[in-house]
């Protein structure tokens, strides 16, 4: 889960749990502020009660009249039983006598004097009172409608704007989280297009004063200062190859010069030839680790052009052939498309000339017959090219490393090379946003495939 989600579902989460714990104690208190009120009505109807009986003559004959005329409208099916101490009926506002009679109600008045069950279908108030001398037990019995309905209403409505405010809640966390985050994400985007060819590519600043601001400013010091040791890298390697170059060629000159008298023993001119290929293989190394070190200069300046790849295959093999003349190719074009075919890609064709004699001279070394066959097929979308030849195959716990510089592979042994061409050939493919890859197509079968996307 991305960084966003994971604050704007926290948020979301914590904000519901402080909202629905608010409107449960929002209902929870006027739940007992409605009790408190049905309570004192109550309380006021039994003081009612007990002046009536205090200051009547005939307590008995005036209470209906008295408590009609005092009825609570707000209270629903309001009853009054009225006990004396005998726990006798001495009045009730109920017609049938027998449901009111509850002796454990009031051997509990006795005890306890005033009692007040909520929890009861209507709600209960009773009390025991000593009246000009006498005992009685007063029951009220009571349905708060009102007091419930607006508790009910209250209840719906919290639980209508608590899913409402929950569902806004979440969206605007999102929304909000994700307006905030936006810089942050600009500057992964930014982070995600650099590499090691566009170092120099700034990421965007909007704010260099909030703490994403900051963060892009170090991140671009950062990459300056990489650059600038890249740089020096390359500039090293450029300047020490190319000031090899220089006594290397004199050196080679002058060992073809001896070569050619006639007055040397035969240990003399093996001993020569020996010493005129190392110094041919330190020519190639040095030109190599220049060409590593101008490459990403040069490609990034390059400007690309319509290339057809037969052609480039044809040139490398030429040039190829000069220094292996037993060297031989058989070339084909796929029967499917090789009458409509463009088989053309955008690039340089120096450089992709360097990518097909790097892998032709390698198979001109290491392959058994000095053969190589080429297949190239066209597609909608790519250009496939099969470089196939017979010779030892390299082993599989070599191949991860096949394309590192300095690699060279145990079917290598006794064969000259700087372990630098299939590096230099995946440099120049990535470039040109080709891959390359190597199979074993069988024992002693060696398939290298390169995948142009047009």
């Amino acid at each position: 889960m991305s960084l966003k989600r994971r604050i704007a579902l926290s948020l979301s989460i914590a904000f519901s749990l402080i909202f629905g714990v608010m409107m449960l104690v929002v209902y929870v208190s006027f739940n007992d502020f409605r009790r408190d009120e049905f309570k004192e009505r109550f309380q006021k109807r039994l003081v009612l009660t007990i002046n009536f009986i205090e200051k009547s003559k005939d307590f008995e004959k005036d209470a209906p009249i008295f408590f009609d005329e005092n009825s609570d409208d707000v209270l629903l099916n309001e009853h009054i039983i009225i006990f004396n101490g005998n726990k006798i009926l001495v009045y009730s506002t109920l017609n049938d006598q027998n449901i009111i009679r509850n002796k454990a109600l009031l051997e509990k008045l006795d005890q306890e004097k005033t009692i007040y069950n909520e929890h009861s279908t209507p709600e209960i108030f009773a009390a025991l009172r000593n009246i000009n001398g006498h005992h009685y037990y007063i029951i009220t019995t009571a349905q708060d409608v009102t007091g419930q309905s607006k508790l009910d209403f209250l209840k719906y409505l919290l639980i209508f704007s608590y899913v409402v405010s929950i569902i806004l809640i979440w969206f605007f966390s999102y929304y909000i989280v994700s307006n905030f985050l936006e810089p942050l994400e600009i500057l992964k985007s930014d982070i995600s297009e650099i590499s090691v060819h566009r170092l120099m590519t700034p990421v965007l600043v909007k704010n260099p004063k909030d703490e994403i601001g900051v963060l892009a400013t170090s991140f671009n010091r950062m990459t300056n200062r990489l650059n600038d040791v890249f740089q020096s890298q390359k500039d090293f390697n450029s300047s020490a190859a190319h000031e090899m170059r220089t006594p290397l060629t004199r050196m080679a000159f002058q060992l073809e010069n001896l070569i050619r008298l006639e007055n040397h023993s035969s240990k003399t001119q093996a001993t020569l030839q020996q010493m005129l290929e190392d110094v041919y293989q330190l020519s190639d190394l040095t030109k190599s680790l220049l060409l590593l070190s101008k490459f990403d200069k040069e490609g990034i300046a390059s400007v690309y052009e319509e290339v057809r790849i037969d052609e480039v295959v044809f040139d490398a093999f030429e040039k190829v052939n000069r220094n292996f003349p037993n060297f031989k190719m058989d070339f084909q074009i796929d029967e499917k498309n090789s009458d409509n075919a463009l088989l053309t890609v955008k690039g340089v064709k120096s450089l992709l000339e360097i990518t097909f004699i790097n892998l032709f001279k390698n198979a001109a070394l290491y392959s058994d017959n000095q053969e190589v066959d080429i297949s190239i097929t066209e597609t909608d979308s790519q250009i496939i090219v099969k470089v196939f030849s017979k010779g030892a195959v390299i082993p599989i716990s070599e191949r991860e490393k096949l394309f590192e510089a300095f690699m060279r592979g145990s079917n290598t042994q006794n064969k000259s090379g700087s372990g630098l061409g299939l590096r230099i050939v995946k440099r120049i493919l990535e470039y040109h946003k080709a891959d390359i890859s190597y199979a074993a197509a069988a024992e002693r079968e060696n398939l290298f495939t390169v995948v142009f996307i047009k």
